[in-house]
């Protein structure tokens, strides 16, 4: 068995349960500038990506312009703030005590996002959820220069930590795009969970060391 000693879990979907939320705004979003794309076509486009980039790229595939990516991702952002306002925001059945029994085992714990800095406080500060007791670091699309698939944010964990050996890095997710990372970076174990954006059958086709219903089923296996 793999020696873990960092994980690197998404947020939305993955420890969170805030009912798609990000991704029900964004097709919003995008529509309301005069596009027509669906829910099922944007959680397939653009799960796990940083959002900016997500629109960008859902543009390009709607054959639209794609100078109004930032427009649209302003709209998103101030949407997306009102909307986490009045959201029942809550953690994904048995994670608590998943992140509360990895912190015993001395294992570090890394939240990472594609989503600004500022909406992923905000959700940590509904599940009321703080540094140290529940989770070591945030890491957040801010604070990279490439997002994701790029394993610019499991190199930052890996730094903060001390661990030079990605192999004792566990990367879990709820999109293709966090299992990519995790590879990318070398990690040694990938988690693709079905409890956010996409279904087995996407997460499959990207070959993740295995697929959990929820994160806390881990624990089997670490």
């Amino acid at each position: 068995m793999k020696n873990i000693e960092l994980l690197v879990l998404d947020m939305a979907g993955t420890t969170i349960d805030e009912d798609n939320v990000v991704y029900k705004t964004l097709t919003t979003a995008v529509n309301d500038y005069g596009y027509v794309v669906s829910l099922e076509k944007v959680l397939s486009r653009c799960a796990g990506m940083e959002k900016l980039e997500a629109i960008t790229s859902l543009l390009k595939e709607l054959n639209g312009n794609e100078e109004d990516a930032h427009a649209i991702f302003e709209n998103f952002s101030d949407q997306l703030k009102k909307s986490y306002k009045n959201l029942e925001v809550k953690p994904i059945n048995g994670t608590e005590n998943f992140l509360l029994n990895m912190k015993s085992q001395n294992k570090k714990i890394v939240l990472n996002t594609g989503y600004t800095s500022e909406i992923a406080h905000q959700l940590l500060n509904k599940l009321n959820w703080k540094e140290t007791i529940h989770f070591d670091a945030l890491i957040t699309a801010d604070d990279v220069s490439e997002s994701r698939p790029s394993p610019e944010m499991i190199h930052l964990a890996m730094k903060k930590f001390n661990i030079n050996d990605a192999d004792k890095v566990l990367k879990a997710g709820d999109s293709v795009i966090d299992i990519e990372e995790g590879k990318n970076a070398g990690c040694g174990l990938t988690v693709a969970v079905l409890s956010g954006a996409q279904s087995k059958a996407e997460l499959e086709k990207a070959s993740p060391d295995y697929i959990l219903n929820t994160i806390s089923e881990a624990e089997d296996i670490l």
